[in-house]
């Protein structure tokens, strides 16, 4: 995994189009479906909301920009771990070329949890990924506005006819107006560029706003501090998905703890209060 070099969105989605069209040799869409149909009723990321900045947690084992992070993450255990802490959702990267995910850390995660909903998180190209994410036990699926253009509106109707809901990813004002257009009841901002990998928060001061009322709004990307969970959820923000900050830190538990605690110095969540009972 060579990270020195600037690698392009299309060449992850040729990679990733190219294992997919693998696995359709492998495992046919009626198997999958079959396994999706005998899954449970999916969890529900809104039942999860409060009134305060809420943490989707992510598994991640690398990136494209940094290479390896955390290679021998266990995915089980981070993702309890994430979910006693008070995390409203476990992220699960599944790419395996330059994020060193798969469908098994999904499956693994989607067993470990109890009420927390699960998120594929990848670059789904068409339904039978859709199928796949719900047949290893995905509660919901990242669509990327980027890659699926004006197909995101028939991704989102599909999913939602496999019991997923759908967080769809936007990084400028013509991919919210994509967003907005396909009905997204989940729409998160991305502060990365998918061109450069570089970071910049300003994405979300300036989309934040333009979001429709009632959609779930997520702050993704280079989120290092509880002042960006005030600052953000101070512009409307709901959730807030944090991965390397997560799989870097030698107590991911007190990570979470301290982002919530601090970002919200008054509340004591049940989860937080359960996490300083494990933790004492």
């Amino acid at each position: 995994m060579n990270h020195r070099d600037i690698i392009r969105l299309d060449a992850i989605v040729a990679s990733v189009r190219k294992d997919l069209e693998e696995r359709k040799k492998t495992v046919s869409l009626a198997v999958l479906e079959r396994r999706a149909a005998r899954r449970a009723n999916p969890r529900i990321l809104r039942n999860r909301l409060g009134d305060r900045p809420g943490i989707i947690a992510e598994i991640k084992r690398a990136s494209p920009s940094k290479g390896w992070i955390r290679q021998e993450l266990d995915a089980a255990r981070y993702a309890k771990v994430y979910e006693v802490a008070g995390a409203c959702g476990v992220s699960v990267l599944t790419e395996r070329h330059f994020f060193g995910g798969s469908l098994s850390d999904l499956e693994t995660v989607s067993s470990a949890t109890g009420e927390a909903p699960i998120l594929r998180k990848d670059f789904l190209l068409d339904e039978y990924m859709l199928v796949e994410s719900r047949a290893h036990g995905a509660d919901l699926v990242l669509l990327i506005a980027a890659v699926l253009g004006k197909e995101t509106r028939e991704m989102v109707r599909l999913a939602k006819g496999y019991g997923l809901a759908t967080l769809v990813e936007v990084h400028n004002e013509s991919e919210l107006a994509i967003a907005v257009d396909a009905d997204a009841e989940i729409i998160g901002i991305n502060n990365r560029d998918l061109t450069t990998f570089s970071v910049d928060l300003r994405i979300s001061e300036r989309l934040l706003p333009r979001i429709p009322a009632g959609a779930i709004k997520v702050v993704e990307s280079g989120i290092r501090s509880s002042s960006d969970l005030r600052r953000f959820a101070g512009m409307g923000a709901d959730l807030f998905l944090i991965g390397e900050a997560l799989v870097r830190s030698e107590d991911p538990a007190r990570t979470i703890h301290d982002f919530l605690q601090e970002a919200n110095p008054h509340k004591q969540t049940k989860e937080g209060k359960e996490w300083k009972r494990k933790s004492s």
